[in-house]
This record gives structure tokens, sequence and C-alpha cells, in this order.
């Protein structure tokens, strides 16, 4: 009866009660949504057990979550993640933190289910990916301001961004970036328009600024790109840009409702840009749960992914202190002062939901290095969730055909502050 009992509070529609660990566990244990039963394991840890779950526990479907999502960032995981947390261990009202906060899936997920919002990160790209979507403007305002640009006035740009770009279609990108750069601070219409911008200047298809590039979203270097060009015998197209962010602006806002919008204004975000170890605007005891993905050992080179962003930002790429950990070690040793810190804000009774993913073809397994790191900072643990299911486009696009890679598995520590 203790396990019916806390299927129907975890994955049922009511809000949750205060949550034991027993009823998590017991729930986790006995999820079979998607058909497949709950494999069950076990991790040390000192004189103790850690339980491990592994099942499908949320859709692995294309375009399941919310349009507003739609921006892509390397290395993010999918919004089904932190709302799966989200509804079960907070009630409306509540604060979701996410202290690598990336493109902002936490946030805007926690926002659109009518919680409070802040994040922190060291990248301030993160800010222009996230912040926009919590204040998004009408479309016809987006097109009223676009009509507005100069863009045939041109601007300063390197000629070796030609390798991506037609010459007019860069004489656009970089109007934009003048006209951007030139108005601070700048309104909402604007921070939406660069953010689309930012999420537009390189890609695979006519939907993107630039000639065909892969991988999606990411601009390689400029000689790795004229290798493409050569292989591909490819030569940059004419593009539309205020007509592709328009184009992207209306995917974005398309399934976006009038009570979202007000969910989103109520979300009153706290977005920082400073590391996450030292983070005095988030107070004592003040979030119910954290939802995050920090960075992995070194397999995601975070400047050299967003030079291109950064530069249409005015942001010094190499000037970003993003954690570059190469041992296991390391990475621990950098995520003690962050949990230390995790621990001050989190309140009593409240979670910390930590993704990882497994690093050089899963014989590395941060998960167990979490485990102790998170103890010593004061936190207990709950169990491993692994979400296992089968590799989508993404997935696939890197390359990898197998869950040997862990592209296409989320590996959740969830704590508890005692």
């Amino acid at each position: 009866m203790r396990a019916v009992a806390a299927r129907q509070l975890l994955f049922g529609r009511a809000e949750p009660a205060p949550l034991r660990i027993g009823d998590f566990c017991a729930a986790l244990a006995a999820f079979a949504e998607f058909g497949t039963p709950t494999r069950r394991g076990t991790l040390t840890l000192g004189d103790r057990e850690i339980p491990v779950f592994r099942n499908e526990f949320w859709t692995s479907a294309q375009r399941a979550a919310h349009r507003l999502h739609e921006v892509s960032y390397r290395a993010c995981f999918k919004p089904q993640l932190p709302r799966f947390f989200i509804e079960r261990l907070t009630v409306p009202g509540d604060l979701v933190y996410d202290p690598f906060l990336g493109r902002g899936t936490t946030a805007i997920e926690a926002a659109l289910l009518g919680r409070r919002v802040a994040g922190c990160d060291v990248n301030p790209l993160a800010r222009v990916l996230c912040g926009p979507r919590l204040a998004p403007p009408t479309l016809e305002a987006v097109r009223r301001r676009l009509a507005e640009i100069p863009f045939a006035r041109g601007g300063d740009a390197p000629r070796d961004l030609l390798v991506f770009y037609h010459e007019d279609t860069l004489a656009e990108i970089a109007a934009l970036r003048a006209y951007l750069l030139g108005k601070q601070p700048l309104d909402d219409v604007d921070r939406w328009i660069q953010m689309v911008a930012v999420n537009r200047l390189t890609g695979h298809s006519a939907g993107f600024f630039s000639v065909y590039t892969l991988p999606p979203n990411q601009a390689i270097s400029v000689a790795a790109q004229r290798r493409i060009n050569e292989k591909r015998k490819q030569v940059p197209p004419r593009r539309d840009v205020p007509g592709i962010i328009l184009a992207k602006s209306r995917q974005l806002l398309s399934t976006l409702t009038d009570d979202e919008r007000a969910r989103l204004a109520a979300s009153r975000p706290l977005l920082l840009c400073q590391p996450s170890s030292a983070t005095p605007e988030v107070a004592d005891a003040s979030v119910a749960l954290v939802v995050t993905s920090p960075p992995f050992l070194n397999v995601v080179h975070y400047a050299n992914d967003n030079w291109l962003r950064c530069w249409f930002c005015g942001i010094d790429a190499s000037a970003v202190p993003i954690t570059m950990a190469t041992t296991v070690p390391a990475w621990q040793a950098a995520m003690a002062p962050v949990f230390a810190e995790l621990f001050r804000v989190v309140r009593s009774g409240g979670h910390v939901a930590f993704e990882v993913g497994e690093v050089a073809k899963g014989r590395v397994r941060l998960e167990e290095a979490v485990l102790p790191v998170a103890a010593a900072a004061g936190f207990e643990p709950v169990c491993v969730q692994i979400q296992e299911q089968r590799f989508t486009k993404t997935a696939n696009c890197w390359g990898v055909d197998n869950n040997e890679g862990g592209t296409n598995t989320n590996r959740i520590v969830l704590l508890r502050r005692p």
C-alpha cells in the first residue's frame, strides 16, 4: 500500500506533500509508465548502500516540450528532466535554482510551471540565451523592431567569417551587431532579437544565417569550416537575416499562452554571471530545489564552441573562466565549494538533482564522484536515477550510435538537505 500511495503522490497530478525518501525511492522502483519495469542496483558510500534506479522516466519523443525551449546549446538536457523533479518536489511559488544555467532549461521550465527561478553561470552567454525567454515580447513587437534596425548600413566584421556567410549576409549580421552593441542597455525586444540571432548564427539548414555547418549551432574554427566547404563543394548562400529572426521568433512564441506569459512574469528571475561557488545574492535556505548539470570532464570545450557567439555579443571568450577539470579528483575539487554553497542556499528538506553524464565511453561515471563530495558538504543521498532511452536526432548527429557513449543517458544524483 505504501508503494501505491507513493506512486499516486509522486506521479499523479496533485501537488506533492512533504516528501519522505523511502516514498520517492518506492515510486521510482514501481515506475513503468512507458512499459518497461525499473531495474534496481546500488552504489556504496562508506557503510551505506545508495539505491540506483534505471528506466525511461520521461519521454524520448522529439518536440515534446514547450517550443520556448527550442534554442540549441551543446550539452543541454531536455526540459522533461527538470519538469520531472519540479512537479514532484516543489509547489507553485517555490524557488528553483540552477547554478550552471547554460541555455536556461531549468529556469524556463520552472517559470512555466509557476515557480520562482534563479540561475548562475560564469558564461555571460547564459543570460543572453535565458533572460529574453523569461520576458518574451509579442511577435508583432519583434516585427516592428526589425523594421527599425538599419540592416542596410552594414558594419565591421572579420573577413574570415566569409567562410560561413555570404558577403551581404555578413553585412546584415555586422549591422545588427553594431546596433545591439551601440544601444545599451537593451530593452526586452532588443534582447530577444539578440538571443534569436545568437541562436541562428550557424547551423545546417536554410533556417540559419550560415552555409551548412556541423555540429548544428556551434561554430567550429574557420579552417575547419573551410575544409567542410571544400569537401561539400559549397559556397555560403545569401540569407535574409531579419526574415530568419522573425521566422524563429514565430516558432518560439507559437505555443505561448497568456497564462504562461503571466507565470513567466511572476517568476521574478535572478540570473547571475559569476562562479556558482559564491552567490551571496541567493538568500540562505531559500531554495526548494536545484536541478543542474555541471561542466563534465574535458568533454565539452565551451569557449571553443561559443567563440562566434561571443564575437557577436562583444564578449571576450578567452576571459570566461569555464571549469575544465581533466581528472576526477580535480573535478571533485572544483565541485566541493559549489556543494558547500548549495548547502547554504537550499532549505531544510529541499533537494538537489545533480545530472552528470558518462565520460570516456562510460569508463568514468561521475555520479560515483558526486556522492562523497555532496556528503562532505552535508547533503544526504536519496538515490541515483538513470534515464535510459533510444537515441534521438541530436544524439545521432554527434555520431553516437549506442548507449556506451552516454549521449542519451542522463545520470541524476538526487540529494536532500536534512
